[in-house]
């Protein structure tokens, strides 16, 4: 897989969903996890793939309430993360959709909160890049494409020998 470099509206992004995650444990009655799948499968997540989010003037507290009409209220579910564990994975969801350039479906379909929650102790003073090389690396997933072939190559022969 090949990264692209972040810029300065990738960073903005960041910042400002990692913001919006931290907002939702005030503003929202539902579990963080169920936030953040709301969040992911979002129109607002996925005005922050195509980059349309900054030509609006939405605020972390806009983007709560915009899940909130999409959705409509929840109070489903009890276990609340704490705020640094929100801001960090909040930034890294948005830093790996940029960098790999996936949607946040995607990258959530790649690593659940749950997972990324357990990754933040030893994660979190990481440059977000390595981070994600490292979560991409736990999942097998190649970092490029030759890598990415073999890999592929090696399931198949496995399905051809009936040994997988």
């Amino acid at each position: 897989m090949k990264y692209l470099n972040i810029n300065k509206d990738g960073l903005i992004l960041c910042d400002i969903q990692a913001q919006a995650f931290e907002l939702s444990l005030c503003e929202t009655d539902c579990s963080s996890e169920i936030f953040i799948r709301r969040f992911m499968y979002s129109n607002v997540a996925s005005m922050m793939d195509n980059l349309s989010l900054l030509n609006t003037n939405l605020q972390p507290g806009d983007i709560l309430d915009s899940i909130e009409q999409e959705f409509g209220a929840s109070d489903y579910g009890s276990v609340k993360y704490s705020v640094n564990e929100m801001h960090w994975i909040g930034y890294i969801y948005r830093y790996f959709s940029f960098i790999c350039d996936k949607s946040s479906q995607q990258v959530y379909k790649i690593i659940k909160p749950k997972e990324l929650r357990s990754l933040y102790l030893p994660y979190h003073t990481m440059d977000p890049s390595k981070a994600v090389d490292m979560i991409l690396e736990s999942k097998g997933l190649a970092l490029d494409s030759n890598a990415e072939f073999e890999r592929q190559y090696q399931i198949f022969k496995k399905i051809r020998n009936g040994t997988l």
